[in-house]
């Protein structure tokens, strides 16, 4: 095992992240909030600290391989959540620790799951700390360190920190060198933040609530700087809103190739066009469900289509509170929650291009029952996709079930209810937000005994990594001098 490389991963990350606290002295300052200025900037130092700590070991040109990468980007996350965490903790916005890290460890997997009641009485400098973990988490931490300075000279090797933190069951890199896939990666993601700020300005909301909104939308995180989230807003910006959830919601790689040009082969994207099927058909069906409910057909769609675009996406922002809704509009949600959204997106979820191969691999094997001798491969995208691709697909499904199974039975715990247990386990270990019941969009999880937090938590992490970097930190043979003698998870091949 690399531990200096692992110990100057963390130490950059930290570095990175004092940096980013400090714009909150900024607003907080703008807005007259002195009180919490100091214990921001003490947050920054000792971020700082112990990053420049971390960073005095120097790697040198020993190797690193895949388990070094899981290792280094589950113990990332975790530092900076909990250095986050600070600046809610040491101000008194919120009192306990676990709280103020149960809201960090949410914001930086772009849950957006919530332990405030009253979200609008946190100072303004906090809430823009508090939003801005959704975009920094939503493209990746790692991505964003990696686009700024190579881990190693070429960029060969970085590619375990980009696949460890990368969603979906296939990653690659856009292009041969690793430092310049997460710069193209940024550089969209940042295009696409900068157009949707333009257009919420253009429907004039304010500067403040405008930045927050694209934070939440870009990382497809949903922490709202209202009570009723973006229910108070213009049917504009809600339109605005619900089409660039959408748009994040979508594998990076298609809009990669429509920029180089490659219209045909981006339009060729199987799981683009299965993800906006559901989408379309889940807000069709529950329009029909709801038309009761609103005065016209078209804001009927309209909210059903925000709603829609939010869960599938795992955003998490609201216009409504869906929890009233009829029983088929609320089942059509929870699939939504399952389901999530394209891989290599900064949406959450189980991810559209697993259900698809999935139903792939169902039809080769019913081929199979009735013609033994026939032998069919699984293509997606005119590409062979190869059975340890497969493998890792069942693979993440078995443990993904085992986590939600095991955290329900701690969550229950609670003694809230079937509903609300499974909803708040499916909403955390997919990076949604809201539930149902307590925890739904007009609630919060502040409720839940600190058991249940801490389980949540954990599910956050595991969802917004996908599992395998977590179960590889606490694997003992992980750790072992020898190493895993194990396959990949995920394969780079596409």
């Amino acid at each position: 095992m690399n531990y200096k490389m692992i110990a100057n991963v963390i130490g950059r990350i930290l570095c990175i992240e004092a940096v980013f606290i400090l714009p909150a002295c900024l607003i907080s300052l703008y807005y007259g909030e002195m009180a919490v200025i100091l214990p921001i900037v003490i947050s920054a130092l000792l971020t700082a600290a112990v990053g420049m700590l971390l960073l005095q070991p120097k790697p040198g040109q020993t190797p690193y391989y895949a388990r070094e990468g899981f290792v280094a980007v589950a113990l990332s996350w975790l530092m900076i959540s909990v250095f986050g965490a600070l600046p809610f903790y040491i101000s008194g916005a919120i009192p306990s620790f676990l709280d103020s890290f149960f809201e960090t460890v949410s914001g930086f997997t772009t849950t957006g799951a919530s332990i405030l009641s009253d979200v609008e009485s946190l100072p303004k400098g906090l809430l823009y700390w508090r939003s801005f973990t959704h975009w920094l988490g939503g493209m990746g931490v790692l991505v964003f360190v990696l686009a700024v300075h190579p881990m190693s000279k070429g960029g060969g090797q970085s590619v375990y920190l980009l696949r460890a933190e990368s969603p979906g069951p296939e990653v690659s890199k856009l292009v041969p060198k690793t430092h310049s896939s997460a710069k193209i990666l940024y550089g969209m993601y940042i295009g696409l933040s900068v157009l949707q700020f333009v257009l919420l300005a253009l429907g004039g909301m304010p500067w403040f609530d405008n930045i927050t909104t694209v934070f939440g939308t870009a990382g497809t995180g949903g922490f709202a700087i209202r009570g009723d989230s973006m229910g108070g807003y213009s049917t504009y910006i809600q339109v605005v809103v619900t089409v660039f959830m959408t748009l994040f919601g979508v594998n990076f790689s298609v809009y990669y190739l429509l920029v180089m040009g490659k219209i045909k082969q981006a339009l060729r994207n199987e799981e683009l066009w299965l993800y906006l099927f559901i989408q379309a058909a889940a807000t069709a069906v529950i329009s029909f469900n709801i038309r009761s409910l609103f005065p016209t057909m078209g804001q009927t769609v309209q909210q059903a289509a925000f709603q829609v675009s939010s869960i599938m996406t795992t955003t998490g922002f609201a216009t409504a509170n869906f929890d009233l809704w009829p029983e088929l509009s609320k089942w059509v949600i929870l699939l939504l929650m399952f389901i999530g959204a394209s891989a290599g997106s900064t949406g959450g979820g189980m991810k559209v291009s697993r259900v698809l191969l999935m139903a792939k691999a169902a039809k080769r094997e019913r081929k199979r029952a009735v013609n033994p001798r026939e032998v069919t491969v699984i293509r997606m995208d005119g590409r062979m996709v190869g059975d340890d691709t497969m493998q890792g697909i069942w693979m993440y499904l078995t443990y993904y079930l085992i986590i939600m199974l095991a955290s329900m039975l701690v969550v229950s715990t609670n003694s809230y209810g079937v509903e609300v247990s499974l909803s708040a386990v499916v909403s955390c270990l997919n990076n949604i937000g809201p539930g149902f019941g307590i925890c739904g969009p007009a609630g919060s999880f502040a409720e839940f005994n600190p058991l249940s937090k801490v389980v949540l938590c954990v599910d956050m992490l595991l969802g917004r990594l996908e599992i395998m970097p977590f179960l590889m930190l606490i694997a003992p043979a992980a750790w072992n001098k020898r190493g895993l003698n194990w396959r990949p998870f995920r394969t780079a091949r596409r």
